[in-house]
This record gives C-alpha cells, sequence and structure tokens, in this order.
C-alpha cells in the first residue's frame, strides 16, 4: 500500500466523497469545444460525406504511424473485413488470431469466408508467439494479432514467422493507436486496422481506418470502400460502401492533435493506480514491457485465486462508490451458441491462459478526463475493500 494512500488527509477524505457522489465512467470520450468547432465548420461547409475533412484524419494518422498509407472506412470491424477482402485469401484458407479478443476479430474472419485458428495468449493478454508458430501449416495464409487494451503484441517473433512462411500480418490495433513496438507504430508492420469507435482512445463516434506501406493494398482498400469505384462511375471490383463522413472526421481531427497529449494522460493515470495498487495482495496489475509503449485503452488488473476479494465482489464495491469497471472480455471469442459448431471456426482446449484470463480481468478507469483526485478516489475505492478483508 502506498505512502499517499495509507496517510490520507481530512481534505482527501472529504475529496473522495465528493468525487464520488456522481460516477466516474470506465471510459469516456475525450472531446472539446475545438471538436464542437470543427463539426460546425464542416456542416457549415455544405461538405458532409468524404471529402478534404477525412484526408486530413488520413494524413494525421500516416504521421502518427510512420506509415506510407492510411485509408479510411466506417469501422474498425469494416477495416479489418476490408483488409482481408482484398488480400484475395480462398475458401479453406485459414488465419491464425487469439481466443481472447472483442468479437469484431473473429467475425471479420468469417465475412472473409476464412477459417479461424486460435493460439493461446501470454501474460501480455496477447497472441502467443510461440504458440502461434506452432500451429501455422500448409493452409494458414495469415496471422492477425490483436494490440489488446493498448498493449502492442510481441511483434518481431510474430514477423519473423510470417516472412518466413511467406503470410500477411493483419494487425488488429483497434485499441493501440499512440502504442508502439521497438520504436515502431502499433499498426506499421504490414496491415494495421484501428478503431475509432466512441470508447476508443481516439474517437469519431463510429470509424476505422487502415494503415500500410503496401501502395498495391492501399488502392485496393480505396476501390473497395468506395463501391468498387476508381473514380467516378469507374466500376473495376465488387466493392462496398465503407466510407468515413466528414462530420465524422472532424470529430476525429482535433484529437489527433493531441493524441501525444491523450497517451500521456492515460499513461500518467496508469501510473498512479499502479503506484497505489500494487501492494495488494492476490491481484496482477498490467505491466509495460521496455520495448513497448502501453496506450492504456484500458487498465486491466486480475483478480486472481489468491484474492481475497472476488471479482463480482469488487465490481459491486466500486459501484456502490460511484466508479465504473469493465469485464472486456468475460469469456473467449467463440465460447457462444453462434459460434460453437461453426465449420469455420476452429475451436480447440489448448488455449488455458485465455479461459484463465477471461476468468480474471477487470478494467478500471484510465481516461484522460480523469482529475488526480478521481483516479485516488478509485485506487482508495479498492484498497478499502481489500483492507475489510
Amino acid at each position: 500500500m502506498s505512502h499517499r494512500i495509507r496517510n490520507r488527509s481530512r481534505q482527501q477524505q472529504r475529496l473522495r466523497v465528493n468525487v464520488t457522489q456522481e460516477t466516474i465512467h470506465v471510459s469516456q470520450p475525450d472531446l472539446g469545444p475545438e471538436v464542437e468547432a470543427a463539426i460546425l465548420e464542416t456542416l457549415r461547409s455544405g461538405m458532409i460525406a468524404q471529402g478534404s475533412r477525412v484526408a486530413h484524419l488520413e494524413d494525421q494518422y500516416r504521421s502518427a504511424t510512420g506509415t506510407e498509407h492510411s485509408v479510411a472506412v466506417n469501422s474498425g470491424t469494416a477495416a479489418l473485413i476490408a483488409s482481408l477482402h482484398v488480400l484475395d485469401f480462398e475458401p479453406g484458407d485459414e488465419v491464425i488470431t487469439t481466443p481472447f479478443t472483442f468479437v469484431a476479430t473473429l467475425n471479420a474472419i468469417l465475412r472473409a469466408g476464412l477459417t479461424a485458428r486460435f493460439a493461446d495468449i501470454g501474460p501480455d493478454f496477447n497472441l502467443d508467439p510461440e504458440k502461434m508458430a506452432a500451429l501455422v501449416n500448409n493452409r494458414t495464409r495469415a496471422i492477425l494479432p490483436v494490440h489488446l487494451y493498448g498493449l502492442p503484441a510481441d511483434m518481431d517473433p510474430i514477423m519473423e514467422v510470417a516472412q518466413e512462411r511467406g503470410l500477411r500480418v493483419v494487425e488488429d490495433a483497434a485499441q493501440a493507436i499512440g502504442a508502439s513496438y521497438r520504436n515502431r507504430s502499433a499498426g506499421s508492420f504490414d496491415i494495421g486496422c484501428f478503431s475509432m469507435y466512441a470508447t476508443k482512445n481516439i474517437t469519431t463516434g463510429e470509424g476505422g481506418m487502415v494503415t500500410t506501406n503496401d501502395d498495391a493494398i492501399a488502392d485496393r482498400l480505396r476501390v473497395f470502400r468506395n463501391q468498387g469505384m476508381r473514380s467516378r462511375y469507374e466500376y473495376v471490383a465488387i466493392g462496398e460502401n465503407l466510407r468515413l463522413t466528414d462530420v465524422q472526421a472532424s470529430i476525429g481531427i482535433p484529437q489527433m492533435d493531441r493524441l501525444n497529449e491523450i497517451t500521456a494522460a492515460r499513461r500518467a493515470n496508469a501510473a498512479q493506480l499502479t503506484d497505489a495498487l500494487e501492494s495488494l495482495p492476490g491481484i496482477v496489475l498490467p505491466t509495460e514491457p521496455a520495448d513497448r509503449i502501453h496506450a492504456y485503452h484500458q487498465y486491466t488488473i486480475r483478480i486472481t485465486d489468491e484474492s481475497p476479494v472476488t471479482r463480482d465482489e469488487l465490481i459491486a464495491a466500486l459501484a456502490a462508490a460511484g466508479i465504473g469497471s469493465g469485464v472486456y472480455y468475460p469469456r473467449v471469442v467463440w465460447d457462444y451458441e453462434i459460434y460453437r459448431d461453426h465449420p469455420l471456426v476452429a475451436r480447440t482446449d489448448d488455449v488455458t491462459e485465455a479461459h484463465r484470463a477471461a476468468r480474471e480481468v477487470l478494467s478500471l478507469p484510465v481516461h484522460p478526463l480523469l482529475t488526480p483526485e478521481q483516479v485516488e478516489a478509485v485506487a482508495e475505492a479498492i484498497v478499502d475493500v481489500f483492507a475489510t478483508r
């Protein structure tokens, strides 16, 4: 228990009561008056569909990730679907991914008509490179790592296997804008897919982005998102309408201008939580390997069997204190009736770490709108629960 927590002043105790009278949300978009002004300017311009503001947002993602191309689409799921589609895989081809992820990862693979095969995760919640390598066979065409909670997967061994076997790598970087691995941005290794959903570190309400250095892939993505048109009424492929609008882009542009600030605030909040909670028994706090920068889309702890407090008890105690939390995710991705007998879902019993994570994880508020006093209130509420056991 930190010195600061042990020695709360009366003023801090009063502040805690004041803070927790209103809900501290587990996630909250970091919008400000500049977003409102940007939207109003776009509405007054008369150009509200895909236009110059979408192009501006694409430029910002290209700069932030250090990639040659950035292609905006209307959701993170669309980014994954489009990326797999333009790779021209065939039925029977397989994609190796993680079983511990949001369902969009699996849905995109199935939407592309591909078989999803699953390798277990490591202690970082991400795809275990050794388990992944053991699954590669002559039907494998791609690896789809997920940079879960904002921490990049261990990309060097993943890329090494991909290059040796001639595989494509589609990064599910939905939660990882602002994160990096060995000084390379998440989403810059082959094809990167970002989400700009309402809860993400950068939001446009709904939206997605694909980043790549592959000229041909970028060209195919731009055509595919626009009904297969290269120019007006010049149809060169069977496509879809996956376009982002200038209105949506106007929400994201001011946030991208502050990406470093937003990421730094999340990391500072995470550090404050870690300092306050590191001595509690039976919980495992998120860590940041020396070769990675965590963007802290979520601050996710593990409530282990050694904890005197169960996960459900902690969730209830936090809710009673006006503090939100979330379980992301309560099951491995295929553990739902719709997927259990799906012919393209290669279920396996060899994912014990993923099952364990699903039983133990709990995400706490870490978003940049939190004040230091609110972060302290979150930590104190948890410390108080443990102190009564």
